[in-house]
């Protein structure tokens, strides 16, 4: 892209109109606007935000298993104890 402006200048200056017909590509290849891009970043934001909100869900579900079952096996421990005291 930066080699292609360059060519433009260099045309631009020369007085050539190759420069005129190579601008005129220069502004064809950029296809996408700022808002486009903008959008387009927002969305891989939004897709990225749900994977790892997914991936926090599932990461608390295993560990909220965990707690409750251990939380039950130590309650049970708990009781146990105490009938043979």
């Amino acid at each position: 892209r930066f080699a292609m402006m360059m060519l433009v200048v260099a045309l631009a200056l020369a007085g050539s109109p190759a420069a005129v017909v190579a601008s005129g590509v220069l502004r064809n290849e950029v296809a996408v606007t700022p808002v486009q891009k903008v959008t387009q970043l927002m969305e891989g934001m939004l897709a990225k935000g749900k994977e790892e909100k997914h991936d926090e869900q599932v990461q608390f579900a295993a560990y909220k298993q965990f707690c409750d079952s251990t939380a039950a096996e130590k309650k049970a421990a708990i009781e146990e104890e105490s009938e043979q005291i």
